[in-house]
Protein backbone atom coordinates (compact mmCIF):
# COMPACT_ATOMS: atom_id res chain seq x y z
CA UNK A 1 0.00 0.00 0.00
CA UNK A 2 3.01 2.27 1.14
CA UNK A 3 4.67 1.90 -2.74
CA UNK A 4 0.99 2.40 -4.14
CA UNK A 5 0.61 5.31 -2.51
CA UNK A 6 4.15 6.77 -2.99
CA UNK A 7 3.80 6.23 -7.00
CA UNK A 8 0.73 8.23 -7.13
CA UNK A 9 2.26 11.11 -4.93
CA UNK A 10 4.89 10.75 -8.03
CA UNK A 11 2.33 10.75 -10.87
CA UNK A 12 0.32 13.86 -8.95
CA UNK A 13 3.25 15.81 -8.61
CA UNK A 14 4.66 14.92 -12.38
CA UNK A 15 0.95 15.92 -13.56
CA UNK A 16 0.80 19.16 -11.43
CA UNK A 17 3.74 20.40 -13.74
CA UNK A 18 3.13 18.34 -17.01
CA UNK A 19 -0.90 19.40 -17.13
CA UNK A 20 -0.44 23.52 -16.32
CA UNK A 21 1.76 23.34 -19.48
CA UNK A 22 0.15 21.20 -21.42
CA UNK A 23 -2.81 23.60 -21.03
CA UNK A 24 -1.32 26.54 -21.95
CA UNK A 25 0.36 25.11 -24.79
CA UNK A 26 -3.24 24.30 -26.42
CA UNK A 27 -4.66 27.08 -25.69
CA UNK A 28 -2.10 29.43 -26.76
CA UNK A 29 -0.22 27.13 -29.63
CA UNK A 30 -2.33 24.33 -30.83
CA UNK A 31 -5.80 26.16 -30.74
CA UNK A 32 -4.40 29.43 -32.87
CA UNK A 33 -2.89 27.05 -35.66
CA UNK A 34 -6.35 25.37 -35.71
CA UNK A 35 -8.22 28.25 -35.96
CA UNK A 36 -5.66 29.84 -38.84
CA UNK A 37 -6.19 26.43 -40.33
CA UNK A 38 -9.89 26.69 -40.72
CA UNK A 39 -9.93 30.33 -41.49
CA UNK A 40 -7.59 29.76 -44.11
CA UNK A 41 -10.12 27.80 -46.40
CA UNK A 42 -12.29 30.96 -46.16
CA UNK A 43 -12.22 34.32 -48.24
CA UNK A 44 -12.84 36.71 -45.01
CA UNK A 45 -11.92 40.43 -44.55
CA UNK A 46 -11.44 40.10 -40.67
CA UNK A 47 -13.51 42.66 -39.81
CA UNK A 48 -17.31 41.55 -40.61
CA UNK A 49 -19.35 38.70 -39.78
CA UNK A 50 -19.34 36.91 -42.82
CA UNK A 51 -17.11 34.67 -44.67
CA UNK A 52 -17.64 32.62 -47.72
CA UNK A 53 -15.86 29.03 -48.00
CA UNK A 54 -13.61 28.98 -51.41
CA UNK A 55 -11.67 25.76 -50.39
CA UNK A 56 -8.25 25.85 -51.47
CA UNK A 57 -8.41 29.24 -53.65
CA UNK A 58 -6.59 30.88 -51.21
CA UNK A 59 -3.20 28.26 -51.21
CA UNK A 60 -3.60 28.67 -55.23
CA UNK A 61 -3.52 32.42 -54.92
CA UNK A 62 -0.23 32.07 -53.04
CA UNK A 63 1.58 30.00 -55.46
CA UNK A 64 0.83 32.41 -58.13
CA UNK A 65 1.90 35.70 -55.97
CA UNK A 66 5.32 36.47 -56.83
CA UNK A 67 5.65 38.28 -53.39
CA UNK A 68 4.83 35.40 -51.80
CA UNK A 69 7.92 33.76 -53.54
CA UNK A 70 10.00 36.73 -53.25
CA UNK A 71 9.51 36.53 -49.27
CA UNK A 72 10.15 33.38 -49.20
CA UNK A 73 13.77 33.89 -50.85
CA UNK A 74 14.13 36.69 -48.46
CA UNK A 75 13.12 34.24 -45.14
CA UNK A 76 15.67 31.66 -46.74
CA UNK A 77 18.47 34.36 -47.25
CA UNK A 78 18.21 35.82 -43.53
CA UNK A 79 18.22 32.08 -42.34
CA UNK A 80 21.28 31.53 -44.01
CA UNK A 81 22.96 34.99 -43.20
CA UNK A 82 22.07 34.29 -39.76
CA UNK A 83 23.04 30.63 -39.33
CA UNK A 84 27.07 31.83 -40.99
CA UNK A 85 27.18 34.61 -39.02
CA UNK A 86 26.13 33.75 -35.72
CA UNK A 87 27.50 30.82 -35.12
CA UNK A 88 31.03 31.65 -36.33
CA UNK A 89 30.92 34.53 -34.80
CA UNK A 90 29.03 33.41 -31.40
CA UNK A 91 31.82 29.95 -31.57
CA UNK A 92 34.83 32.29 -31.78
CA UNK A 93 33.83 34.58 -29.12
CA UNK A 94 33.02 31.16 -26.42
CA UNK A 95 36.22 29.72 -27.62
CA UNK A 96 38.11 32.48 -27.21
CA UNK A 97 37.02 33.32 -23.69
CA UNK A 98 37.15 29.78 -22.49
CA UNK A 99 40.05 28.31 -24.26
CA UNK A 100 42.48 31.88 -24.08
CA UNK A 101 42.12 32.47 -20.53
CA UNK A 102 41.64 36.54 -21.57
CA UNK A 103 41.14 38.77 -18.37
CA UNK A 104 37.77 40.31 -18.19
CA UNK A 105 36.17 37.58 -19.90
CA UNK A 106 32.88 37.94 -17.73
CA UNK A 107 32.74 41.63 -18.66
CA UNK A 108 32.53 40.46 -22.29
CA UNK A 109 29.78 38.10 -21.45
CA UNK A 110 28.03 40.70 -20.39
CA UNK A 111 28.88 43.02 -23.19
CA UNK A 112 28.04 40.44 -26.25
CA UNK A 113 24.99 39.34 -24.13
CA UNK A 114 23.14 43.12 -23.91
CA UNK A 115 21.82 43.00 -27.37
CA UNK A 116 19.78 39.80 -26.00
CA UNK A 117 18.09 41.67 -23.16
CA UNK A 118 16.85 44.83 -25.54
CA UNK A 119 14.05 44.80 -26.76
CA UNK A 120 13.95 43.90 -31.04
CA UNK A 121 11.91 47.46 -31.47
CA UNK A 122 14.83 49.27 -29.75
CA UNK A 123 17.51 46.89 -31.95
CA UNK A 124 15.52 48.16 -34.83
CA UNK A 125 14.98 52.07 -34.08
CA UNK A 126 19.10 51.77 -33.28
CA UNK A 127 20.12 50.56 -36.35
CA UNK A 128 17.39 52.94 -38.29
CA UNK A 129 19.72 55.55 -36.23
CA UNK A 130 23.05 53.91 -37.47
CA UNK A 131 21.66 53.72 -41.13
CA UNK A 132 20.42 57.13 -41.73
CA UNK A 133 21.80 58.90 -44.44
CA UNK A 134 22.11 62.40 -42.80
CA UNK A 135 23.17 61.54 -39.17
CA UNK A 136 24.15 57.89 -38.91
CA UNK A 137 27.03 56.89 -37.32
CA UNK A 138 27.92 54.21 -40.11
CA UNK A 139 28.05 57.17 -42.56
CA UNK A 140 29.81 59.57 -40.43
CA UNK A 141 32.10 57.13 -39.74
CA UNK A 142 33.33 56.16 -43.19
CA UNK A 143 33.37 60.13 -43.56
CA UNK A 144 36.16 59.94 -41.65
CA UNK A 145 38.63 58.57 -44.17
CA UNK A 146 36.87 60.90 -47.53
CA UNK A 147 37.34 64.21 -48.40
CA UNK A 148 33.64 64.74 -48.72
CA UNK A 149 30.90 63.66 -46.45
CA UNK A 150 29.37 60.14 -47.16
CA UNK A 151 25.33 60.65 -47.45
CA UNK A 152 24.76 56.92 -48.76
CA UNK A 153 20.79 55.50 -48.58
CA UNK A 154 21.84 52.15 -46.32
CA UNK A 155 17.94 51.19 -47.22
CA UNK A 156 17.07 52.82 -50.25
CA UNK A 157 19.08 50.89 -52.84
CA UNK A 158 16.18 47.77 -53.86
CA UNK A 159 18.66 45.34 -54.79
CA UNK A 160 21.01 45.55 -51.32
CA UNK A 161 18.65 46.52 -48.62
CA UNK A 162 17.91 42.93 -47.56
CA UNK A 163 21.89 42.23 -46.90
CA UNK A 164 21.41 45.84 -44.48
CA UNK A 165 18.94 43.87 -42.23
CA UNK A 166 21.64 40.95 -41.22
CA UNK A 167 23.89 42.94 -39.09
CA UNK A 168 21.13 44.01 -36.13
CA UNK A 169 19.77 40.42 -36.61
CA UNK A 170 22.81 38.95 -36.35
CA UNK A 171 24.50 41.48 -33.92
CA UNK A 172 20.82 40.86 -31.42
CA UNK A 173 21.61 36.95 -31.70
CA UNK A 174 25.26 36.52 -30.93
CA UNK A 175 25.50 37.13 -27.05
CA UNK A 176 23.00 33.79 -26.52
CA UNK A 177 24.10 31.15 -28.55
CA UNK A 178 27.82 32.52 -26.77
CA UNK A 179 26.36 31.62 -23.76
CA UNK A 180 25.46 28.01 -25.06
CA UNK A 181 28.70 27.74 -26.62
CA UNK A 182 30.15 28.77 -23.78
CA UNK A 183 28.49 26.57 -21.56
CA UNK A 184 28.98 22.84 -23.22
CA UNK A 185 32.46 24.23 -23.69
CA UNK A 186 33.18 24.33 -19.88
CA UNK A 187 31.83 20.94 -19.19
CA UNK A 188 34.38 19.54 -21.34
CA UNK A 189 37.49 18.02 -19.15
CA UNK A 190 40.25 19.57 -18.81
CA UNK A 191 42.30 16.50 -19.27
CA UNK A 192 41.37 16.42 -23.17
CA UNK A 193 43.16 19.36 -23.84
CA UNK A 194 46.33 18.50 -21.20
CA UNK A 195 46.58 15.41 -23.26
CA UNK A 196 46.40 16.94 -26.66
CA UNK A 197 48.84 19.77 -25.60
CA UNK A 198 51.70 16.77 -24.70
CA UNK A 199 50.86 15.23 -27.97
CA UNK A 200 51.57 18.59 -29.68
CA UNK A 201 48.35 19.04 -31.29
CA UNK A 202 48.01 23.46 -31.67
CA UNK A 203 44.73 24.93 -31.09
CA UNK A 204 42.92 25.17 -33.77
CA UNK A 205 43.66 21.05 -34.01
CA UNK A 206 42.22 21.16 -30.75
CA UNK A 207 39.07 22.69 -31.80
CA UNK A 208 38.87 20.38 -35.14
CA UNK A 209 39.11 17.25 -32.50
CA UNK A 210 38.12 18.08 -29.34
CA UNK A 211 35.71 21.01 -29.04
CA UNK A 212 33.59 20.73 -32.24
CA UNK A 213 33.05 17.20 -31.93
CA UNK A 214 31.71 17.58 -27.96
CA UNK A 215 29.87 20.49 -28.17
CA UNK A 216 27.80 19.38 -31.63
CA UNK A 217 24.82 18.89 -30.05
CA UNK A 218 24.37 22.09 -28.70
CA UNK A 219 25.67 23.41 -32.44
CA UNK A 220 22.45 21.44 -33.65
CA UNK A 221 20.14 22.95 -31.08
CA UNK A 222 21.33 26.25 -32.11
CA UNK A 223 21.18 26.12 -35.53
CA UNK A 224 17.64 24.65 -35.71
CA UNK A 225 16.65 27.31 -32.66
CA UNK A 226 17.92 30.22 -35.40
CA UNK A 227 15.99 28.90 -38.45
CA UNK A 228 13.08 28.28 -36.39
CA UNK A 229 13.15 31.89 -35.04
CA UNK A 230 13.70 33.49 -38.50
CA UNK A 231 11.36 32.11 -40.31
CA UNK A 232 8.85 32.79 -37.76
CA UNK A 233 9.93 36.23 -36.53
CA UNK A 234 11.47 38.34 -38.95
CA UNK A 235 8.73 40.07 -39.39
CA UNK A 236 9.28 42.74 -36.57
CA UNK A 237 12.77 44.00 -37.87
CA UNK A 238 11.32 44.10 -41.41
CA UNK A 239 8.85 46.07 -40.18
CA UNK A 240 10.65 48.84 -38.49
CA UNK A 241 13.53 49.02 -40.49
CA UNK A 242 12.09 48.97 -43.84
CA UNK A 243 8.39 50.11 -43.64
CA UNK A 244 6.87 46.41 -44.18
CA UNK A 245 8.98 44.99 -46.85
CA UNK A 246 10.54 48.54 -48.95
CA UNK A 247 11.40 49.73 -51.23
CA UNK A 248 9.23 47.62 -53.57
CA UNK A 249 8.64 44.70 -51.75
CA UNK A 250 12.67 43.78 -51.51
CA UNK A 251 12.76 43.27 -48.09
CA UNK A 252 9.35 41.49 -47.52
CA UNK A 253 9.25 38.47 -45.60
CA UNK A 254 6.42 35.79 -45.00
CA UNK A 255 5.83 37.26 -41.33
CA UNK A 256 5.53 41.00 -43.07
CA UNK A 257 3.30 39.89 -45.76
CA UNK A 258 0.98 38.28 -43.63
CA UNK A 259 0.69 41.61 -41.76
CA UNK A 260 -0.29 43.51 -44.65
CA UNK A 261 -2.22 41.14 -46.25
CA UNK A 262 -4.16 40.14 -43.11
CA UNK A 263 -4.70 43.73 -41.37
CA UNK A 264 -3.56 46.40 -43.29
CA UNK A 265 -5.53 45.40 -46.86
CA UNK A 266 -8.01 42.89 -44.90
CA UNK A 267 -7.71 40.02 -46.30
CA UNK A 268 -7.59 37.62 -43.16
CA UNK A 269 -8.32 34.46 -45.00
CA UNK A 270 -5.62 35.51 -47.28
CA UNK A 271 -3.41 35.83 -44.77
CA UNK A 272 -4.05 33.04 -42.51
CA UNK A 273 -3.21 30.86 -45.35
CA UNK A 274 -0.03 32.47 -44.99
CA UNK A 275 0.98 31.90 -41.87
CA UNK A 276 -0.17 27.89 -42.36
CA UNK A 277 2.80 28.23 -45.34
CA UNK A 278 5.32 29.47 -42.44
CA UNK A 279 4.28 26.02 -40.62
CA UNK A 280 4.22 23.95 -43.17
CA UNK A 281 8.01 25.82 -44.49
CA UNK A 282 8.82 25.68 -40.71
CA UNK A 283 7.96 22.16 -40.14
CA UNK A 284 9.68 21.18 -43.83
CA UNK A 285 12.89 23.25 -42.86
CA UNK A 286 13.17 21.93 -39.45
CA UNK A 287 12.82 17.76 -40.62
CA UNK A 288 15.18 18.07 -43.17
CA UNK A 289 17.88 19.91 -40.59
CA UNK A 290 17.91 17.64 -38.60
CA UNK A 291 18.21 14.83 -41.22
CA UNK A 292 21.56 16.16 -42.52
CA UNK A 293 23.04 17.29 -39.51
CA UNK A 294 22.34 14.10 -37.73
CA UNK A 295 25.50 12.75 -36.55
CA UNK A 296 26.23 10.04 -33.46
CA UNK A 297 26.56 12.46 -30.40
CA UNK A 298 30.30 11.86 -28.72
CA UNK A 299 29.65 11.16 -25.15
CA UNK A 300 32.37 12.23 -22.35
CA UNK A 301 33.70 9.52 -20.34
Amino acid sequence: MKTNSKTLKRNLFIASFIIPTFVFFCVFTIYPVIQALQKSFYDWSGMSENSEFIGFDNFVEIFKDPIVLRAIGNDYFLVVGKVIGIMILATFFAVALTRFNLKGSGFFRAIFFIPNVISVVVIGVLWNFIYNPQIGFLNAFLSLFTDKKVDITWLGFPQHTIWMLLPPTIWAGIGFYMILMIAAIVNIPASYYEAANIDGAGQWSQFRHITMPLIWEQIKVSIVNIVITTLNGSFVIVQLMTNGGQPDNTTQVMGSYLYRMAFQQYHFGYGAAIGVMILIVSLITTLILQRVMRQETIEMH
